[in-house]
């Protein structure tokens, strides 16, 4: 049974939260399928030119597409948040985050914002790494308390019930 700890204050800026071993294991899939894929492209002796070099596209198509989705990350800095989601960035400052949520069952991270709507956080979820989720998400609710109009009422991590 893991020792409770009192809580600690926001970690020191500027910090990068990402679902780290979603994207290490999610990379090394890419590469080894392209090189995989290349290798048996290079190896087809009946295969024209012209149809190796697509093979080798259609597995650099792939690896992008994996690249892509290894992409999420939140990035907090002195001057406020940048959230990176598969295709967008969005960057806000501490004041326009109300509250930060990770409820029982979420995929990710959702932040509460100023203008009444909510912000999927893809760079903190808790599929094969959920402690790690649980820490992050509470780093940066204690980031946005501490630097913006933060509301403690907020949606708790699954482990603050």
């Amino acid at each position: 049974m893991p020792a409770t700890t009192a809580p600690q204050g926001p970690p020191v800026l500027p910090v990068t939260f990402r679902p780290r071993r979603t994207r290490i294991v999610a990379l090394c899939v890419g590469v080894v399928m392209f090189v995989s894929i290349t290798a048996l492209a290079l190896l087809l002796d009946s295969a024209a030119p012209w149809e190796q070099a697509s093979f080798v596209v259609l597995a650099a198509l792939f690896l992008c597409v994996i690249a892509v989705l290894s992409r999420p990350k939140v990035v907090a800095e002195e001057s406020g948040v940048t959230v990176v989601n598969l295709t967008q960035v969005r960057k806000l400052a501490w004041a326009e985050v109300l509250r930060v949520n990770l409820r029982q069952g979420d995929p990710w991270v959702f932040l509460d914002l100023s203008d009444g709507s909510s912000l999927p956080v893809m760079g903190i979820q808790p599929g094969i790494a959920r402690q790690a989720a649980i820490r992050d998400a509470r780093a940066l609710r204690a980031l946005v308390e501490a630097r913006g109009t933060g509301s403690e009422s907020g949606g708790a991590a699954p482990g603050d019930r």
